[in-house]
């Protein structure tokens, strides 16, 4: 280790992302990229954008892309915050709105909450700002009982569908959680409801005590902008800008910015996209089960899944000896499950085919 590292580095375990190998003829299935481009006029929006105005500074409100994002999702501009990415936005609400700090004081411990498995952000941030947080036990089924959250939790925080399972709650059941408690802040990382779940960016126009997580990551295939952002009412993303502010007063460039607003204002494509994710996703789960594995019910863009005759990284070795990379878990409770990306017709297809060879010998 060096000698000028601070305490809080020495004690960071990082999270690590899934491999991006420049390898020839492989079928990347380990890190629920969308398998489709973009869409065209995003692309358009992004090549119009390309020009001398490069030399000036983006606009530090990015209320284009607000304003976008607020028509796409029903919300008033002033209800959306933007970020590098998801994790950036991420990264500014565990700063600035999951740290008990400052918070009523004769309640005892106060701990941020969230699920067991999941995330795997989530702790590292806690560590990274010296948050203390309680993990939430799912049940067999990977399910999350929302009703089993300790009175003491402070704040909670969960993906929905979460990640890695791809268990969805419904919104009736996040509601009477944020209903319930009115004093604690509900973070709903949706990184994946587009792909089925039912989002809850309309609880925000209801209630002061929620905020709602999105990305372009996934179900607009523009996870190389690296644009994400949060719905929630202002008060709450005043603290979010007061942290952005004092961090990066720039923080989307003007390609990114141009593309996600009109990614986002393009429905036809998007819904034509994830209709068709969706349906393969449906394929790959009926052919693995076909095979003997047994798939989590998922609502995201990818599957998670176990064979009981194998090992799970034994069979995520064999599909890279074919060139086929999924993602393993080295982890209690879910080692022996892979998680499997929704790939285009032809992935799945090969994905299935070099599973019946190895499952059947």
């Amino acid at each position: 280790m060096s000698e000028f590292w601070s305490e809080v580095v020495r004690g960071l375990s990082p999270y690590t992302p899934g491999e991006q190998p420049k390898i020839a003829g492989l079928i990347k299935l380990n890190t629920n990229e969308n398998p489709y481009p973009p869409s065209p006029k995003a692309l358009a929006a992004i090549q119009s954008a390309i020009g001398e105005g490069l030399r000036l500074y983006p606009d530090p409100e990015s209320v284009e892309l607000r304003r976008a994002i607020g028509q796409g999702c029903g919300v008033p501009e002033d209800h959306v915050f933007v970020g590098n990415g998801s994790d950036e936005v991420l990264a500014f609400v565990f700063q600035g709105l999951l740290h008990p700090d400052g918070k009523a004081h004769g309640m005892g411990r106060r701990q941020l909450v969230f699920p067991e498995i999941t995330y795997s952000f989530y702790p590292t941030y806690c560590r990274l700002y010296k948050i203390d947080y309680a993990l939430l036990p799912l049940g067999q089924d990977f399910s999350i009982a929302l009703d089993q959250i300790p009175g003491h939790a402070h704040a909670v925080i969960f993906p929905n569908p979460n990640a890695p399972t791809g268990r969805a709650l419904a919104r009736d059941a996040i509601e009477a959680l944020v209903a319930s408690r009115p004093d604690r802040l509900v973070v709903v990382d949706e990184a994946y409801v587009d792909f089925g779940a039912e989002s809850c960016v309309p609880l925000t126009h209801r209630y002061k005590n929620i905020l709602v997580t999105q990305s372009f990551s996934k179900s607009r295939a523009l996870a190389g902008l690296r644009v994400g952002f949060a719905i929630g009412q202002p008060t709450l993303l005043d603290a979010l800008n007061r942290i952005k502010n004092s961090f990066n007063s720039y923080p989307i460039d003007r390609l990114a910015a141009a593309g996600a607003a009109a990614s986002v204002l393009d429905v036809q494509w998007f819904e034509t996209n994830r209709a068709h994710v969706m349906k393969s996703r449906a394929v790959l789960a009926q052919g693995l089960m076909q095979l003997g594995f047994e798939v989590v019910p998922s609502q995201a863009n990818f599957v998670f899944t176990r064979h009981p005759g194998f090992e799970g990284a034994v069979l995520a070795q064999k599909l890279r000896d074919r060139k086929i990379l999924v993602r393993h878990f080295a982890q209690p409770k879910v080692d022996q499950y892979l998680r499997i990306t929704v790939g285009t017709d032809e992935e799945v297809g090969a994905l299935l085919s070099a599973m019946a060879e190895i499952v059947q010998g």
